[in-house]
């Protein structure tokens, strides 16, 4: 998904600072940093942006690399994703045009693109699945450690279907250096360790990077304990508690069970040459962190993952380049109810990607590829929410891209996959009638790109895509204690068809950048969760509301559904003199999702937003503040609540210097100034979970 001529590593040099506290942004940095030493030169400061390095080479939303892209994507690397550092993939994303989060404590959220969320929305890690229990559930986190994360892509609305039509509402793809795709020549390794934030976040990490121009190795570690995250308030929301009663008891000043602690670690080595390299790595990672939703119930989760990766460029024949990505994941995690096993899920698998880049015939560039995917999904125990299912992907894919002028670019891609599900009861009853489903999905999408002068452009995309329902939309029927829901499938239920569009206006010379888009979805079937507004038992019996133990009972029901919005990015550079530097930016977005039929809005739909930013540097300082606010969003579902909106300001100042041959990083980062109580409306747990309060967090990295 790259092409031949690639970046140098300096922009990847601080691009591994992808996931913990928006506060801890340097811990991480130092540890990509230490992948570009002996290679490049680059700041690590937070403000220092490195403008001499080459533009990178967005992989994900074009296999051809073409820097001019039609889609409307986001990449995150440098200085960008450390200024967006957070815990979780999804809180890291929060905020960019389009992408909200889902939360379930301090540790867990997953992205949502344009409204859409689970298995709509594809998380990767270079360029294929690792396998998880993150779409199914919102309590589940997704175990990406935060190390050797070099760069986040993110692609939104029909430009993603090259990866199936279970990225309909986009893809997120982390790629890291386990398999070291460049020569490294010398050793080179980083020291962080970090304190603070709303949870007392103790964090610390290592990396080492070892080569002789051909062979590569890697190994990275990290740890990171964390208590209950503090809160400005009652844990419930002001409307919970006049739900819950005046005899109920309520948390104050902090979430109950949201503690946790996360370590794993990575190997990795490859075989680099002139055209290419090849390689293997493999990853662990464990996770014990409580459920906010019962105090008494715990997760624990862990994972193996072995990748293989190659690419081989300036080939004879008819095609130029092939890459291949392969991962096996077997994952596993408890759900743990007052020191008893409830549930362990299990999800062990593979996913292969294989794409050939052709060569040019006449005015005609492309790549054509196949998709292989297998995984066994279990959830056991006497909790047991879906059957153990199998299901089974494979597909083709391809792109076309034509420069029609020098002005116009046009682009058709298309992917034909079959979906086969292989449901087994295991001896449970609830699932004897679940039968094997088929399900033949195609997707067809066009784009153009018209630049109006050298700075000015508009692009547009349309798009057909398909999408077979899940294991867990089909064969749903159990209860759910983690997110105290009963959940009930749709063993019925049908694909997903949606027609969609896109249309942006996008300016660009030197520093200063800006796009304005709108998007449109409309979907025939489409699947979601609805609560009935019941309180159910483990047998899904109605019961009355303050009974121990109660469940909502939520169904998954297909609809005719319709998604619109705007999205607005921009930066510019408002002072520039010596060294000095202030940018200003400023993004904001809205999405509007409702069922056709009855035109309910559809749930956990995040509001209005704007983010107003300025970034100064000065040599070895840096600043940045940043002010969000969100809007109230009253358009929620009849058995939903509201959420009211807020404001809230980060600051960050750091420091670089260097001792020796070591470069040093010092920061201290602010966050949620304002102490807001601050429930994100596309949480399903925002009424008795809110986000962190004020914090601050205090931290030092090392480079050599």
């Amino acid at each position: 998904m790259r092409r031949a001529a690639r970046p140098r590593r300096a922009l990847s040099s601080r691009a591994a600072l992808l996931r913990l506290t928006p506060v801890s942004l340097a811990l991480l940095g130092a540890l990509a940093h230490a992948q570009s030493t002996n290679r490049a030169t680059s700041s690590v400061s937070a403000n220092a942006a490195s403008e001499a390095t080459l533009a990178p080479v967005f992989v994900t939303a074009n296999p051809l690399g073409d820097a001019d892209l039609i889609s409307p994507a986001t990449a995150l690397d440098g200085d960008a994703l450390t200024l967006r550092a957070a815990n979780s993939i999804g809180e890291t994303l929060n905020g960019l045009p389009g992408v909200s989060t889902t939360t379930y404590g301090p540790m867990v959220g997953r992205p949502i693109i344009r409204g859409m969320d689970g298995d709509r929305i594809r998380v990767l890690q270079n360029g294929v699945a690792a396998w998880d229990a993150s779409s199914l559930s919102y309590d589940h986190a997704v175990p990406q450690d935060p190390l050797t994360v070099e760069r986040v892509e993110i692609v939104r609305g029909p430009a993603a279907l090259l990866y199936g039509g279970n990225a309909i509402g986009g893809v997120v793809n982390t790629i890291d250096n386990r398999i070291p795709r460049e020569p490294i020549q010398g050793v080179t390794g980083a020291v962080d360790a970090s304190y603070g934030g709303a949870n007392d976040a103790r964090a610390g990490a290592a990396q080492v990077e070892a080569g002789n121009g051909q062979f590569a190795f890697h190994v990275d570690a990290f740890d990171r304990d964390t208590s209950d995250e503090r809160i400005p308030g009652y844990a419930h929301s002001t409307r919970q508690r006049a739900l819950d009663g005046a005899h109920a008891s309520e948390a104050y000043g902090s979430i109950p069970n949201s503690d946790g602690r996360w370590h794993g670690g990575a190997v990795g080595t490859s075989y680099t040459w002139a055209d290419g390299y090849a390689g293997v790595s493999y990853n662990g990672y464990q996770s014990d962190y409580g459920s906010v939703a019962e105090d008494d119930v715990r997760l624990r989760m862990h994972q193996d993952h072995v990748a293989v990766a190659s690419e081989v460029r300036n080939l004879r024949g008819p095609f130029s380049q092939l890459k291949f990505d392969f991962g096996y994941t077997d994952y596993e995690h408890r759900e743990i109810d007052n020191g008893t096993v409830g549930t362990t899920f299990r999800n062990h698998g593979y996913e292969a990607r294989l794409e050939a880049r052709h060569k040019k015939i006449g005015p005609f560039e492309g790549a054509i590829g196949v998709q292989v995917s297998q995984n066994t999904f279990s959830a056991l125990g006497d909790e047991a929410l879906v059957p153990t299912t199998q299901t089974t992907n494979v597909a083709l894919f391809g792109l076309e891209e034509w420069n029609l002028t020098p002005a116009l670019k046009l682009s058709l891609g298309a992917r034909y996959e079959h979906v086969k599900l292989d449901p087994t009861p295991n001896g449970n009853e609830k699932f004897a009638s679940a039968q094997g489903r088929d399900f033949n999905a195609g997707s067809l999408s066009a784009g153009a790109l018209y630049k109006l002068t050298p700075a000015w452009s508009v692009a547009g995309n349309v798009a057909y895509t398909e999408r077979a329902p899940t294991f867990y939309e089909l064969y749903a029927n159990g209860p759910h204690d983690a997110t105290g829901q009963y959940l009930i499938g749709n063993p019925d239920a049908q694909k997903e068809k949606a027609m969609s569009g896109d249309l942006s206006l996008r300016f660009e010379r030197g520093p200063n950048k800006a796009s304005a888009g709108v998007f449109y979805s409309r979907f025939r079937n489409y699947l979601t969760e609805y609560n009935t507004g019941r309180l159910v038992n483990d047998d899904d019996e109605v019961v009355p509301a303050g009974t121990d133990g109660a469940l909502n009972e939520a169904v998954y029901r297909g609809v005719r559904a319709e998604f619109y919005g705007v999205e607005i990015d921009s930066k510019w550079r408002v002072f520039e003199k010596g060294a000095h530097r202030v940018d200003v930016s400023f993004t904001a977005d809205y999405t509007h999702a409702r069922n056709v039929d009855t035109g309910a809005p559809l749930p956990r739909i995040a509001p209005l937003r704007a983010t107003l930013a300025g970034d100064y540097g000065y040599g070895p300082f840096g600043a940045r503040a940043e002010l969000v606010h969100a809007w109230a969003q009253h358009r929620v579902p009849e058995d939903d609540l509201p959420t009211d909106g807020y404001t809230t300001l980060a600051l960050i100042l750091t420091y670089k210097f260097h001792v020796g041959s070591t470069n040093w990083l010092a920061y201290v980062r602010g966050d949620n100034l304002t102490n807001q109580d601050v429930r994100y409306a596309s949480s399903v747990v925002r009424d008795i979970a809110p986000e962190g309060g004020r914090s601050v967090m205090v931290g030092l990295r090392t480079t050599f």
